[in-house]
């Protein structure tokens, strides 16, 4: 059974930094690209940063490019955002996912509520 646990989401001041971690159990983790999204207050869930499986190539939206590093260490089955120079509209609830392609999540996890205040 594929299992996304995300964690320490939290409490930044604008222009903070955090880093989220995310632990893939129930598959082979190194053979997925992996993808975080996220939703903010009253919007609909958009994409933030994805990596490949063997971490070789990395996708960053716009409104976080610069800011945010996606990595992961596949020893670890783990998945991290690094996420600085933060800004209020980064404030949302943060998930990581399983990625076949093409913008396909087939597994997600229960999300991590990062709020940034101005």
């Amino acid at each position: 059974q594929v299992q996304l646990v995300e964690l320490w989401g939290g409490l930044a001041q604008t222009g903070g930094s955090l880093r989220l971690f995310c632990s893939g159990l129930g598959f082979t983790f190194s053979t997925y690209a992996m993808s975080w999204v996220r939703q903010a207050p009253g919007k609909g869930v958009g994409g933030v940063s994805g990596i490949h499986g063997d971490g070789s190539d990395t996708y960053y939206s716009d409104s976080v490019k610069g800011r945010f590093t996606i990595s992961r260490d596949n020893a670890k089955n783990t998945l991290y955002l690094q996420m600085n120079s933060l800004k209020h509209e980064d404030t949302a609830l943060y998930y990581c996912a399983k990625d076949l392609g093409g913008g396909a999540l087939d597994a997600w996890g229960q999300g991590t509520l990062v709020t940034v205040s101005s």
